[in-house]
């Protein structure tokens, strides 16, 4: 240990000159480590692209090829076209109940005039018509009556439940087809008017169809909080948002779907709309991309593999000549493949299939951190959120993907493509109304004409 208080001079330059030699060799060193990193990562990349070889190898020529979810593929494997299935006789005309039968026989006979009586059916034929004028117009008149004893003038009460709704002049069917047309069929308004007056010779301002259609959002609150309590409720819940706007503004419209339920509603793309709709006390797990809003959320995951998939599968198009990448890519899909087979058995066995699917995916996934490298921004993600990719393994009810959210959302987008979105917060808000309680219903498999029918019939609470 030297005395630095007393260190002669020559003593000084020697430290320095053996610091200096010191330094110099652990850069040589390091230079020696960097190379065989580098080494090291070049075997890694080969050894990546023969096994995703290897792994396309021996799949053999008879089993499909296992595609990315939500990808449809370039050139489809040409397949034995399957045996068609024998229907039953007149399935394709299948015969309505009767509302008029009309007898058709002869009074007398054709060669000598004798009368003929009796007979027998040898044929029937269906036809099917509408009415030449559907449209019915009642006029109630309420007369008024005066008491002989009291004086007391006597009206009769309207007494027009389930017939029309409140004040309005339009019957509940009318209505209740309004409001089909208008959102199941996503029919403009103008061709709802051109309808009914081609159909029916009814003509409507724009003005009474809006009124109509309001008129089901607004018998519909009680429905949309139960709606909103079943999502809450559930313990799967796909989520998923699209653009909507409303007076010229951007926006978002948000769904969240169960297998039997959907709920719409529009705000902006903040994180804080995902808890202002499931709430703090949502035990489920919820189903999503890898949009901020949904992973910066606290509760269980599962993130969309489609998504994920999609991405790699763009990457791999970007690089074709990259053989690491390739393989790479086949690797990850080797797992996915792997966690999709092991979704089944015992609960034990889901675990240790999840448990070693994502040791593998660590595996494949760490060495390519490197920021250099292409793959890095999918590797970071993967491992950042690796607990909340393979959820679906020991979940038996929670999919690998957020399809039933696209699926769900996809008539909303069909309609803002026509529309272009709402001019109004309570146009958007009947928009939104309306196609939740037609996506609930169809999902549910329920005839949405019938039960707007049974909405505007209801007593209003």
């Amino acid at each position: 240990m030297l005395d630095l208080d007393h260190i002669t001079r020559d003593d000084l330059i020697a430290l320095v000159l053996e610091q200096r030699d010191a330094l110099a060799d652990r850069e040589r060193d390091n230079a020696a480590l960097h190379v065989e990193l580098t080494r090291q990562q070049i075997v890694i990349a080969q050894l990546t692209a023969q096994v995703g070889e290897l792994l396309a190898a021996s799949a053999g020529d008879d089993e499909p090829p296992r595609g990315m979810p939500g990808l449809k593929p370039t050139a489809p494997p040409v397949r034995e076209p399957a045996p068609r299935k024998q229907r039953a006789k007149g399935f394709a005309r299948r015969r309505m109940a009767a509302t008029a039968r009309v007898e058709h026989v002869l009074a007398t006979c054709p060669d000598c005039g004798a009368p003929l009586a009796g007979g027998t059916v040898t044929r029937t034929r269906e036809v099917i018509e509408l009415p030449l004028n559907p449209l019915e117009v009642t006029e109630h008149v309420y007369r008024e009556r005066r008491c002989p004893d009291c004086g007391r003038r006597c009206v009769p009460p309207p007494e027009l439940t389930g017939i029309v709704p409140g004040q309005g002049r339009l019957g509940n069917r009318l209505v209740s087809l309004i409001a089909v047309l208008r959102e199941a069929a996503r029919l403009p308004i103008a061709t709802i008017q051109g309808l009914l007056q081609t159909l029916a010779g009814l003509h409507l301002s724009v003005g009474a169809i809006v009124a109509a259609v309001r008129r089901i959002a607004d018998r519909a609150d009680p429905v949309m909080t139960d709606l909103q309590a079943a999502i809450r409720a559930s313990p799967v819940v796909h989520a998923d948002e699209t653009g909507w706007r409303e007076n010229g503004r951007n926006g978002y419209a948000w769904t969240f779907s169960t297998p039997d339920t959907r709920l719409f509603i529009r705000g902006s793309r903040a994180k804080g709309m995902v808890p202002q709709v499931l709430g703090d006390a949502f035990g489920g797990v919820l189903v999503s991309d890898f949009y901020t809003a949904y992973t910066g959320d606290h509760g269980v995951h599962q993130y969309c593999w489609a998504h994920l998939l999609r991405d790699i599968h763009e990457l791999v198009g970007q690089q074709p000549d990259d053989a690491a990448l390739r393989g790479w890519a086949d690797a990850v899909q080797t797992v996915f493949a792997t966690a999709q087979a092991g979704a089944t058995g015992s609960r034990a066995a889901r675990w240790r299939v999840r448990r070693q699917v994502q040791a593998d995916l660590t595996r494949v996934c760490t060495p390519w951190l490197e920021p250099r490298v292409a793959q890095t921004p999918l590797c970071a993600r993967m491992l950042r959120y690796l607990e909340s990719l393979f959820v679906f393994v020991t979940e038996p009810g929670v999919p690998a993907t957020n399809n039933a959210a696209e699926r769900s959302l996809r008539p909303l987008v069909v309609s803002r493509k026509i529309s272009g979105g709402t001019r109004s917060a309570r146009g958007t808000q009947t928009k939104m109304t309306l196609a939740s309680l037609v996506g609930t219903w169809r999902a549910q498999g329920i005839n949405p004409f019938e039960a707007c029918l049974d909405l505007l019939a209801s007593p209003q609470l």
